[in-house]
């Protein structure tokens, strides 16, 4: 597997892990208990932070494939 190919595979699964994680969100409430409820958005949160460092590392090593070689 090539750089783009490997870059599109992750991007790819990283949109997919944003979009299950939405799902939890509004479910949460339904659990009935502050203290899993208050444990489960933390976790959320910096499951986002993370998924969000990935994006932004892949982003940074496309820009440094687009410098033109001198």
């Amino acid at each position: 597997m090539d750089r783009k190919a490997a870059t599109e595979q992750i991007r790819a699964a990283c949109k997919t892990i944003s979009t299950e994680m939405m799902k939890i969100h509004p479910a949460v409430p339904g659990l009935a208990d502050k203290e899993t409820q208050d444990e489960i958005y933390k976790t959320l949160y910096e499951l986002t932070k993370q998924v969000e460092v990935i994006k932004k590392r892949l982003a940074k090593l496309e820009k440094n494939d687009d410098t033109p070689e001198l």
